[in-house]
């Protein structure tokens, strides 16, 4: 059974940083496809970015130039930074695993969850 768990979330300033951590246990997901979604009150899940087995990234426009992902398969690990936090950045951010070689922006692609961890950046 494989488990996603998020961590790093909370409150911060806009303008701050933060760093966001998913731990994976359970059957290793090498070769799968790792992305992070988020999800703001009212809104529906959104993709953020995405990592290949191979390295391949791919981002949402609202984060380019702003954002950081790293990943280490043998760790069981995933990480995401994001610069500048603004209020919009607000909402439950998700990791999540695709058993696929190719990325995919839609969560209705995603086979594994975690639980989301809360980011809230106040004004």
């Amino acid at each position: 059974q494989v488990s996603l768990v998020e961590s790093g979330g909370g409150l911060v300033q806009t303008g701050d940083s933060l760093r966001l951590s998913c731990e994976v246990s359970g059957p290793t997901l090498i070769g799968h496809v790792m992305a992070w979604f988020r999800q703001a009150p009212g809104k529906e899940r959104e993709f953020v970015l995405s990592i290949t087995a191979d390295g391949a990234t791919s981002y949402a426009d609202f984060v380019k130039g702003r954002i950081a992902m790293s990943r280490s398969d043998a760790e069981g690990t995933m990480s995401l930074e994001i610069d500048r936090l603004r209020p919009e950045d607000t909402g439950v951010y998700y990791c999540a695993a695709r058993n696929s070689l190719l990325s995919s922006s839609s969560p209705k692609e995603y086979d594994y969850w975690g639980q989301g961890t809360q980011v809230t950046v106040s004004s």
